[in-house]
């Protein structure tokens, strides 16, 4: 799903099939198609230069970091423009997945664990980035709507 995906430097940071399912069944979701092999192939780092990062499982089902994420979500809630898409509710009851160095947040609701949302950080919006993790990482580097479109896929392990 990732063969254009450069690897530059290392060591990797991967994370383990089992990792993945135990934060699955903390979450009470399946993660989209293809977080596993992302995970499990690059782990932690930014892809696309210095553009997009893949939460680790560790972080996607850390009770802290999600109870901490839907509490800041809730009182600086901003994206009334995309309540067509999600809404304050759904966003709440949602899981952060990922984001962009420049602070757009990457999430998956429960109801469709394939559809990957994203809440950006200099819009009122919400966009649907694509189903699965591939298409939403494609929609990210190259639909010009959150940054200009570029085609480095590459990959620098780290956090």
């Amino acid at each position: 799903m990732f063969e254009n995906v450069m690897t530059i430097g290392g060591p990797l940071l991967l994370s383990s099939n089992a990792e993945i399912d135990d934060a699955e069944a903390r979450l009470g979701i399946r993660l989209p198609t293809g977080y596993r092999e992302y995970m499990t192939r690059f782990g932690e780092g930014i892809l696309g230069g210095t553009y997009v990062r893949i939460y680790p499982p560790r972080f996607v089902a850390g009770e802290a970091m999600l109870a901490e994420w839907r509490l800041r979500i809730d009182d600086y809630w901003r994206w009334d423009e995309g309540q067509d898409v999600l809404t304050k509710p759904q966003v709440l009851e949602s899981v952060v997945i990922g984001d962009t160095l420049d602070g757009d947040e990457l999430i998956v609701h429960p109801s469709n664990q394939e559809r990957i949302y994203v809440l950006p950080r200099h819009s009122e919006n919400i966009y649907v980035a694509g189903d699965g993790l591939p298409a939403a990482v494609e929609w990210l580097c190259s639909s010009g709507v959150l940054t200009e479109a570029f085609t480095q896929r590459n990959f620098e392990p780290g956090m």
